[in-house]
């Protein structure tokens, strides 16, 4: 089985996802955060950052693109490809307001005309390899059925599918009948993406669909980045071998951030919110000390003493 390290804005910058391949052995593939076109039809400066393979040094990384139309979509090609990519994901999944009022990401999944005209960049490209990452809709499960022709009559190495609505964001469950459904009407290969957090969710999701082309996981891998060299095993560490990788993680986590940023604020901006998952079983008490903490000192005190 293919494992996917699914992109998270605001967590799996290239320094999170050179750790992790470091300490827990790389995924599959990893993704970079979508880039844009600002009003400007400019790029971020730390998205140009984020990307640029002098500054990844995982196995396989992919960039990813969000964009309403044809024509934006090629100007971000242009230049993943100048960069000398040959595998790009094109985004029409992200369910955040931000992009849903810009038409873009899952609210395009409700237009299939527009949809199509997106994805005609995936013909004029002959030497790039492209997939896709999509929910099932913006507003029902049944908008994915409506845009199975478009997608199967356009050059996708595989589609990752989501089995959520933009309208659900990450609220309610992954609906793996709605998945079904698509998987029934898609041509493509498919890799399934959504509330994926342990091994036996996993073994379930083989075991429904043995099809697969891959499992893309995102959250489940920040709360737990051992989870798939834990599946691929077969057996799950016991609390204090868990503790001492994440410490290892963590540490060339930091490591990275102090040679790059400048000031403990701009370290601390990037370290708290992984807390937001990370270690799940965590006590409360000492998650709240890491995530308060105002100093780099009193944080890595927390630190030390959550993973002791």
């Amino acid at each position: 089985m293919q494992f996917h390290f699914a992109p998270l804005q605001g967590y799996t910058d290239y320094d999170y996802r050179n750790a992790h391949a470091t300490v827990y052995g790389p995924a599959d593939t990893y993704y970079t955060p979508f880039v844009r076109l600002e009003k400007g039809r400019e790029f971020r400066p730390k998205d140009l950052k984020d990307i640029s393979p002098d500054n990844n040094h995982v196995p396989h990384i992919v960039p990813q693109l969000i964009a309403g139309t044809h024509d934006e979509a090629a100007t971000i090609i242009d230049m993943m490809h100048d960069m000398g990519y040959h595998e790009i994901d094109i985004n029409m999944g992200c369910p955040h307001r931000l992009m849903v009022i810009k038409g873009k990401g899952a609210a395009i999944l409700a237009q299939p005309a527009r949809v199509a005209d997106v994805l005609r960049v995936t013909d004029e490209y002959p030497d790039i390899t492209f997939t896709l990452k999509m929910r099932t809709g913006m507003d029902s499960h049944d908008e994915c059925l409506a845009l199975a022709p478009v997608i199967n009559a356009h050059r996708l190495a595989h589609v990752t599918v989501h089995p959520r609505t933009g309208r659900q964001q990450y609220t309610g469950r992954a609906d793996r009948d709605a998945f079904a459904r698509f998987a029934s009407a898609c041509d493509k290969p498919l890799v399934y993406n959504g509330d994926i957090a342990t091994c036996a969710d996993i073994d379930a999701v083989i075991a429904r669909f043995p099809q697969l082309a891959g499992i893309m996981i995102g959250r489940g891998l920040l709360a737990n980045p051992a989870l798939i060299s834990e599946w691929k095993t077969g057996t799950e560490p016991d609390p204090k071998a868990r503790r001492t990788a994440l410490r290892k993680f963590h540490g060339t986590l930091l490591a990275a951030y102090r040679e790059r940023m400048q000031g403990e604020a701009q370290i601390l901006a990037h370290l708290k919110p992984l807390w937001e998952y990370l270690y799940p079983e965590l006590d409360k008490h000492l998650r709240k000390q890491i995530t308060k903490a105002g100093r780099l000192t009193a944080y890595i005190r927390a630190v030390e003493e959550a993973l002791r």
